[in-house]
């Protein structure tokens, strides 16, 4: 029911997102991640916390759940009459018909926090430094800020529409001159890839013309495409909440990013795409759709 409501929503939305907002919404985006550090870092000081499973079988621990709310908590104090999508708390509306937002529609279009306290859980419960948090805005029916961060890993990528992007606050940028023969290729999950005939052996086929193979998965390898570290990224077994804000950074870098199929990102994708530039990504779509 949720999903269904986030759908519905998302079909209403239209977009023009000014700079003063843009900049108000990265600044509690940015915030909203370093209220998240805090309590990750107090868990992890306390080394206490349990780990159940949700109706899909995938992980969630308390940890998860008091990032999520201390997120919620921020960018609802944020005064931007922005609805609220957590990937543990579900959605938030702050009020559809309520005059402030029906004001806020007719200038700006409505606005959606699409969030994921910590997107690789399976990575936490393990100790691994690959998990981060997420929090990305859309306007309408477009992304428009992203933050990525990843404290153990020590990286925050920040990016807003028209803005470009930054690690650590510095400028970064994809390799614009990328081509198949030289590029580095990141996989991430592959579950659903592996049981499509065609699409594993179109990955094998890319697998055999790039010049370097790794398989870094979540946040980074999408840290390393936009810094110019690795120029093609491939995943199955999204969705919008583990992509959202970083799809905002590797398009402000100069990259593109679609499906595997090359389907716009959007709220029901579930594969990725993402090259550093748009030959690369055009010659990868069509192995794929061959």
């Amino acid at each position: 029911m949720v999903q269904a409501n986030l759908i519905l929503l998302l079909k209403s939305y239209n977009t023009d997102m000014d700079k003063q907002l843009l900049k108000q919404a990265t600044d509690a985006a940015n915030q909203a991640c370093d209220a998240a550090g805090l309590e990750i870092e107090r868990f992890l000081n306390s080394g206490d916390w349990s780990v159940s499973n949700k109706a899909d079988n995938t992980p969630v621990t308390e940890v998860d759940v008091a990032a999520e709310h201390a997120i919620k908590k921020v960018l609802l104090e944020a005064d931007l009459s922005a609805d609220f999508y957590g990937e543990e708390t579900g959605l938030h509306s702050v009020g559809l018909h309520s005059e402030k937002n029906s004001a806020a529609d007719s200038k700006q279009g409505r606005l959606l926090w699409l969030v994921d306290p910590i997107d690789g859980t399976k990575s936490f419960v393990r100790q691994s430094p690959f998990y981060s948090t997420q929090v990305a805005l859309m306007q309408g029916d477009e992304l428009v800020v992203g933050v990525s961060n990843a404290p153990a890993y020590a990286e925050r990528l920040v990016a807003s529409k028209g803005q470009g992007v930054h690690l650590n606050g510095t400028p970064v940028s994809c390799n614009a001159d990328a081509q198949l023969h030289e590029a580095y290729l990141s996989t991430g999950n592959l579950t659903s890839l592996a049981a499509d005939t065609d699409g594993w052996l179109a990955l094998g086929k890319l697998v055999g013309q790039v010049k370097r193979t790794r398989g870094y998965g979540d946040f980074c390898h999408y840290h390393q495409l936009c810094s110019g570290h690795a120029d093609i990224v491939i995943e199955s077994d999204v969705n919008i909440l583990d992509i959202a804000a970083l799809y905002v950074s590797v398009i402000e870098a100069g990259g593109v990013m679609t499906d595997l199929q090359g389907n716009a990102i959007d709220q029901q994708t579930t594969s990725v795409l993402a090259a550093a530039n748009t030959a690369l990504h055009s010659t990868v779509l069509a192995m794929f759709r061959a």
